[in-house]
């Protein structure tokens, strides 16, 4: 699966290799995949429609190129290393500019390290080089080549302290934490965890909620309360996902572990409504589950999640947020009561779930707004 040559004791360098044999037999437990029936003109009504998972299989068996993809992970300089018991995979690629602010960004499911190839070479390399960036781009614990997880408590508190260990590892004593999807729950907590070095902490979406103060309610704008419309139906009709990782992700594991297309078909809930993901993306995010065999451990994120101790006490790293349109409603009343130190508020029309692919210069020129102050 990987080529590896020892730097020093504790940092790795790493470089992926997948055998052949692990592509066949990819292709061959695609060819016989068993399909499920389902309501005639149902749409998405029931879940993901099974002309949609077909057709991203048949692409999957006889089209799509892992070889390619392979080797445009390759091109960047990827390590491994133990922290707390686990191993953990990440890109490291540093700036041309020295003074460069070091920057450690963070996905989450089902996504992986590739939402953030595009942003690389806007954010390392950018016109002016005050506004670079080194780039740190860990696979969650649990996630491809960090997984999967071997023992209990792997929630965002513990990769918080994890990511802070990491930047202390490789020379970072001042450096910013971004991240979408679970990586907007994990980063603002290594501003918690690591003040004196994180300067700031840029998410894409801010999950707070209403308390069930009736005082709260009074403070909110129209905009928000069409926010709490849009996540009441998301609630409604697209939890179930969420609600089984976080009580059952050992029940669900022998359908997504064992079946290609079953995991492909369960990781599109939250793909294939997205506007502008192209098959590719998909496909690759969903070989890094496949290929190191993480499905499993990376559902068991939600449920350690779900069972950690939370905080009580607010975020107080200057926090900022850049909203996209299609994407997750963030609303500030409830932001600012978690988060006491939000200076940046953006919102973007288009961009959907993974602007770091879809709108990756306007997720860069973002990110460079917010930590040009900062600096």
């Amino acid at each position: 699966m990987s080529e590896n040559t020892e730097i020093t004791p504790l940092i790795t360098p790493f470089r992926i290799a997948v055998p052949q044999a692990d592509l066949d037999d990819l292709r061959d437990r695609l060819g016989h995949t068993r399909w499920p029936d389902e309501i005639p003109g149902a749409g998405w009504d029931y879940g993901v429609p099974v002309e949609y998972v077909k057709r991203l299989a048949e692409y999957w068996r006889d089209g799509y190129d892992w070889r390619s993809k392979e080797a445009e992970l390759n091109r960047y300089p990827q390590y491994t290393t133990e922290i707390d018991g686990q191993n953990i995979h990440f890109l490291h690629v540093r700036s041309p500019h020295e003074d460069a602010l070091p920057l450690i960004l963070t996905h989450g499911w089902p996504g992986s390290i590739v939402e953030y190839l595009k942003v690389i070479e806007p954010l390392t390399n950018p016109e002016d080089p005050a506004q670079a960036f080194h780039l740190v781009i860990p696979s969650l614990p649990g996630f491809g080549f960090s997984g999967p997880t071997r023992g209990r408590g792997w929630n965002r508190y513990r990769t918080a302290r994890a990511w802070a260990e990491l930047m202390r590892r490789l020379g970072y004593g001042r450096y910013g934490a971004a991240g979408n999807d679970g990586g907007s729950f994990v980063s603002p907590e290594v501003g918690r965890v690591d003040p004196e070095h994180v300067v700031g902490v840029h998410v894409t979406q801010i999950f707070s909620f209403p308390s069930g103060d009736p005082a709260e309610f009074e403070q909110i704008t129209e905009e928000e309360k069409k926010g709490l419309e849009v996540l009441q139906w998301f609630y409604d009709n697209k939890m179930s996902f969420n609600i089984l990782h976080s009580q059952q992700p050992q029940t669900l594991s022998y359908a997504i572990y064992d079946s290609p297309a079953g995991l492909l078909g369960w990781n599109s809930q939250l793909f294939g409504d997205t506007v502008d993901i192209d098959d590719d993306f998909i496909l690759t995010n969903t070989m890094l589950y496949w290929l190191t065999g993480t499905a499993t451990s990376a559902t068991r994120f939600y449920y350690e999640d779900a069972h950690a101790e939370h905080p009580t006490e607010p975020t107080t790293v200057p926090i900022g947020l850049a909203m996209f349109g299609g994407d997750f409603v963030s609303m500030r009343t409830f932001a600012e009561r978690d988060h006491k130190n939000i200076v940046h508020w953006k919102s973007y029309e288009k961009g959907g779930h993974y602007a770091a692919h879809i709108v990756p210069e306007v997720l860069a020129d973002d990110l460079r707004a917010f930590y040009g102050a900062l600096r």
